[in-house]
């Protein structure tokens, strides 16, 4: 049963993700967010970066909270988002924006269908007019320009 939440908590962070970015990091919390698409920023570190913290407080308490409980459904829910995090952390900053030099020539048709749309989303240096919110689900003709290539 606690693997079925962890991986129902992974599974479903995905939507929570995309409304996440789409209606706070792209609404109140734009000004946070918006040295990640204009790159207005000093430095390595963006203001973006806080997000980390933001996101990953919650998993954290809900960790100590399971653990505290005797592992609990709590800490495997903590679980599911903190592994999210660290897919996210690894697709999304190592892969994608090359923060670490690594993974650069992949061939796989699913990373670069996710790197295509998340190149999509950043044409937009604005909040509004955006568009792949999502982070390892993004839309079907991004899988197709790959897969079909021969």
């Amino acid at each position: 049963m606690n693997i079925l939440i962890v991986l129902g908590v992974f599974i479903s962070m995905e939507g929570a993700t995309w409304l996440i970015h789409r209606y706070i990091m792209h609404g109140f919390l734009w000004f946070l967010h918006r040295d990640h698409h204009d790159h207005s920023h000093d430095g390595k570190l963006e203001r973006n970066d806080w997000f980390f913290f933001i996101f990953a407080s919650p998993a954290i308490a809900l960790l100590y909270l399971g653990v505290q409980q005797n592992f609990s459904y709590w800490f495997f829910i903590g679980l599911g988002i903190s592994l999210y995090g660290m897919a996210y952390f690894f697709v999304h900053d190592i892969f994608i924006h090359q923060r670490a030099k690594i993974f650069t020539k992949a061939k796989n048709p699913y990373f670069l269908a996710i790197r295509r749309a998340h190149k999509q989303h950043h044409k937009h240096l604005g909040k509004e007019k955006g568009e792949c919110f999502g982070f390892l689900w993004v839309p079907v003709k991004y899988f197709k320009m790959y897969f079909n290539k021969k």
